[in-house]
């Protein structure tokens, strides 16, 4: 039998110097019996995987609101892409894959219904503001409900990941940083790929420069940023792009932004939903009905005030769900 140990001592082996080793994790937040099988870093990723938070994932919008094409990304599908473009630079540099595939897993587990246009409603609704990364940290601390009690008691490796994959705060880790950047990486580019199946781009519209250096496809985008990302930071002790990569990723994200996150058809789908008017009816509906929210989250109001429990609430609902409460609620 291969055990936890023996994998443990293959990684001093296997692993660069600056991986992470399981063996020397900083620990969780509470004590408990390792596993015969696997490292603490597998377990997460197992954590994880079976949570409820993370199949909650296969119904919350990427970009695109209430498609009716089957193909376009999911919070779920950008999550996966996420691990596995993050996997492969792991590997490349020779870092704990379990460790950046379960950082990469629970990266958006917070992330509200309605992709970016929920977290900027109820981030303007909940009085101590709204950022997905730390409600993901939340979800995983705390909200996620386990055999053995709340949260599901992760790595600090893995929590430092999680809630620093966006933000200015540099992750402890070469596998946090792998993440960091390959969330970017995954998301611009398999966003590419669905504005352009929509129909609100065409090929011709995205920047030529860009395209030439990055290549014409999306396969070949993402294995020159992959490629990248290993040479430039093989046998150093941060993970970092090219200047000329990170130059050309960067012009793309800002193209985005102007032609796709900001494009009038995308907004309008937000505002044909009532995204904003959604989230502000549920947030206020629950504060003066408390007692409607789920048994689990009312079990904890003696440890957080209502205005954040109704946050965790509306935060943790999928897009369909959030639309039929809130005609439900409505009486439409």
């Amino acid at each position: 039998m291969f055990s936890r140990t023996d994998i443990e001592k293959a990684e001093y082996s296997l692993l660069q110097p600056g991986a992470a080793k399981a063996a020397e994790s900083k620990g969780r937040l509470r004590e408990e019996p390792k596993c015969d099988i696997r490292t603490d870093f597998q377990r997460d990723r197992d954590r994880i995987i079976h949570s409820k938070a993370f199949r909650r994932l296969m119904h919350k919008t990427q970009v695109f609101l209430a498609p009716v094409e089957d193909h376009y990304r999911t919070r779920l599908t950008h999550t996966l892409e996420v691990a596995q473009i993050a996997r492969t630079i792991s590997r490349g540099l020779r870092l704990n894959e379990d460790l950046t595939e379960a950082i990469a897993l629970g990266h958006d587990l917070g992330h509200t219904p309605f992709g970016h246009n929920g977290e900027a409603a109820l981030d303007e609704m909940y009085p101590g503001g709204f950022r997905h990364n730390e409600q993901s940290l939340r979800v995983v601390d705390a909200l996620e409900k386990t055999s053995s009690g709340r949260g599901m008691n992760l790595t600090m490796e893995v929590r430092d990941g999680i809630l620093n994959h966006t933000g200015d705060v540099v992750p402890m880790t070469l596998e946090g940083q792998v993440v960091k950047i390959s969330d970017r990486v995954a998301y611009i580019n398999h966003d590419i790929d669905d504005a352009l199946r929509s129909g609100i781009i065409s090929e011709c519209d995205l920047p030529a420069e860009q395209i030439d250096y990055l290549g014409k496809d999306h396969r070949t985008r993402i294995n020159t940023l992959v490629y990248d990302l290993i040479k430039t930071s093989d046998g150093k002790d941060a993970i970092s792009q090219s200047e000329e990569a990170a130059y050309h990723l960067n012009e793309l994200r800002s193209f985005m932004f102007r032609n796709v996150y900001y494009n009038k058809s995308v907004q309008k789908a937000a505002s044909d939903l009532d995204v904003d008017e959604m989230i502000r009816f549920l947030y206020v509906y629950y504060i003066d009905h408390f007692d409607e929210v789920p048994g689990e989250l009312k079990e904890m109001s003696g440890l957080y005030d209502r205005e954040e429990l109704v946050k965790d609430h509306i935060a943790s609902m999928t897009d369909r769900y959030a639309i039929n409460k809130y005609r439900q609620l409505k009486n439409e």
